[in-house]
């Protein structure tokens, strides 16, 4: 939500539901997305995607909130890995920034050093040229961490510069 006000600061309600709930499948152990299960990364996100949609229409349509707002949001989540119009794109480029401003040093920490790698050169390519500069300049308490990720996206050798 963070991210996404600041992209886009006018975000309506549907916007705002998707940005909160697009990634509620991973709160749901017995419900949640296992990398292990898919062939490629992209085949993953796509999975995860459509899950938290469904799990997010669900508990909308529970709650009674009316059917064109639960269509919107399931249309949101179910292609925030992706994107495809400006709603859409701005929720992805909010998910992935978020990522390296938020969730990269937990995920360093569970995941080591090559997955990190493989995840951060994903979530990078995917991002806007403005926010793949802001990207780069993020700190991180690890020293180690932060000195992983210039090399891996900034070095023009990495093969991550795009």
């Amino acid at each position: 939500m963070e991210w996404l006000l600041k992209l886009k600061p006018d975000a309506d309600e549907a916007l705002k539901i998707a940005a909160l709930g697009h990634d509620i499948e991973r709160a749901i152990k017995e419900q949640k997305i296992r990398r292990k299960n898919y062939m490629s990364y992209d085949e993953f996100k796509k999975a995860h995607a459509l899950n938290s949609a469904k799990i997010l229409k669900e508990i909308m349509t529970m709650c009674n909130v009316r059917k064109e707002l639960v269509d919107d949001v399931f249309f949101l989540v179910s292609h925030h890995e992706i994107g495809g119009d400006k709603r859409v794109d701005v929720l992805k480029d909010a998910d992935s920034i978020s990522f390296f401003h938020v969730n990269l040093p937990y995920y360093f920490v569970r995941n080591g050093v090559e997955e990190t790698k493989k995840r951060c050169s994903w979530g990078y390519k995917k991002l806007p040229c403005n926010l793949q500069e802001l990207a780069v300049k993020f700190n991180y308490k690890d020293k180690k961490l932060g000195q992983l990720v210039m090399a891996w996206i900034v070095r023009k050798g990495s093969g991550l510069h795009s």
